[in-house]
């Protein structure tokens, strides 16, 4: 069975395009940066949820605030290394102006078995960026959604 996310990427002009991309959270990203960045997302089940309604819902878990009004456009579906799909919308983030995020936190067993369980957040920061810097940034398998993004900046 395929595993499901959806999220919501934020662009801007200034006068170049940038992005509002997420460090990923936890023990694991902790020290990393060049692909350890993510667009704000979260898994969902499309059989009782929309993708646009989990990007909207996972957008506000993840950073801790609404995501802005306006219209959306579904940039794509990618597939990801672990064979998940991932459903990334855009929106013109010009007057988002948001910069207190409150970020979503997971459980997990740390150390790896030691039977104890911590908490750390789903991610640890968010950056508007180039989107020459969010490609080096950003996970692999969601960089061909910066050129989904590109060509539809190009077009406009």
């Amino acid at each position: 069975m395929v595993a499901w996310s959806a999220g919501l990427l934020l662009y801007r002009l200034t006068p170049a395009p940038e992005v509002l991309i997420a460090h990923m959270g936890g023990p694991f990203w902790a020290s990393k940066d060049a692909g350890a960045w993510s667009v704000p997302k979260g898994e969902f089940d499309p059989d009782t949820e929309s993708a646009r309604d989990a990007a909207r819902r996972e957008f506000a878990e993840e950073l801790g605030v609404e995501p802005p009004a306006g219209e959306w456009a579904e940039l794509g579906t990618y597939p990801t290394s672990s064979g998940k799909k991932v459903v990334v919308f855009v929106a013109d983030g010009s007057e988002f102006t948001a910069t207190d995020f409150v970020y979503g936190e997971f459980e997990m067993e740390w150390p790896p078995r030691s039977g104890r369980t911590a908490s750390f957040p789903e991610v640890d920061r968010a950056e508007w960026m180039p989107l020459d810097v969010a490609r080096d940034r950003l996970v692999k398998g969601q960089r061909p959604a910066l050129d989904a993004l590109a060509a539809a900046l190009d077009q406009a």
